[in-house]
């Protein structure tokens, strides 16, 4: 047993099995644009939630930032940050939410924010930092921004989910792991039958870091985090984050694409040299009879 995991519920057999995790690449219209995003479609069957990993097809936006960007605070024309956010909400059935939307300012931390019955309060508390959001509710969209940093999406059985935000500094902070267990918590599930998803980011091909950070990770997660060469390997230490957490290896689903190798398709800071846009790990949970 993973040290420390949280794993038993006395009603968890009565809570509803997910399939297992899977990421197709998906397109989805909204108007005139086509946008392609990597979702599991089962999930959303079995649920009623609906998890996209964006790429950058689909946007209006131009320049460094052409595409899909969805972040305001990179120097991209606001409108177009608002069209393109729109474009994304209509195209995964989240239009009529869009004044819902919970989008923080990320901070690069640790901590875990729950979406609150009041909206403002929530807003307020993501205004000031947060880098994983826990939701439990429905039509509440989310949405964080990334451009080589490791996007984590982790859905319990009755559809609740977190979306986290997991740079070096959160992996380092195992992240991903805390909001596994706060998203345990809330729900009331086996921590082994949440489905967890790490989306596109820079791979261990391109991420060279310096040797005293990557002893960091080795002190932490161990030696598969040391990808040889000065390279680092922080969906190893994600994956390690979760495992420790309880999760069930079988429940954890990579995109396998690195941001930087495909940055033609999706953002990246290192191979565009910070100047660039964000995309994004979405969710939003269906109300359903």
């Amino acid at each position: 047993m993973p040290d420390g995991a949280i794993t038993t519920h006395p009603n968890a057999n009565e809570i509803l099995r997910l399939p297992l995790p899977r990421l197709t690449e998906n397109s989805f219209s909204a108007g005139d644009s086509m946008l392609r995003v990597l979702t599991d479609d089962a999930l959303f069957a079995a649920c009623g939630t609906r998890i996209a990993f964006t790429t950058r097809a689909g946007g209006v936006s131009e320049g460094p930032y052409a595409g899909l960007n969805l972040s305001y605070a990179v120097g991209d024309a606001r409108a177009a940050v608002d069209e393109n956010r729109r474009v994304l909400c209509e195209a995964l059935g989240a239009k009529n939410y869009m004044q819902s939307l919970v989008s923080p300012l990320q901070v690069h931390g640790s901590d875990v924010l729950m979406v609150e019955d009041d909206l403002d309060v929530t807003r307020e508390r993501a205004g000031a930092g947060a880098d994983a959001i826990l939701c439990t509710r429905s039509n509440i969209p989310v949405l964080l921004c990334f451009a080589d940093c490791v996007p984590v999406v982790l859905v319990a059985p009755d559809g609740s989910f977190a979306v986290v935000h997991s740079g070096w500094r959160g992996s380092i902070a195992s992240i991903a792991g805390l909001g596994l267990r706060e998203l345990q918590k809330a729900t009331c599930c086996l921590v082994s039958e949440i489905n967890c998803y790490i989306g596109p980011h820079i791979g261990s091909c391109c991420y060279e870091v310096a040797d005293e950070l990557i002893m960091q990770f080795i002190a932490q997660f161990g030696d598969a985090c040391d990808a040889g060469e000065g390279h680092l390997d922080l969906a190893m230490a994600v994956t390690a984050s979760l495992l420790r957490a309880g999760a069930n290896e079988q429940r954890i689903a990579h995109s396998g694409s690195c941001t930087a190798c495909h940055h033609e398709e999706y953002y990246s800071y290192r191979a565009d040299a910070g100047i660039t846009g964000r995309h994004a790990a979405f969710a939003i949970r269906e109300e359903r009879a």
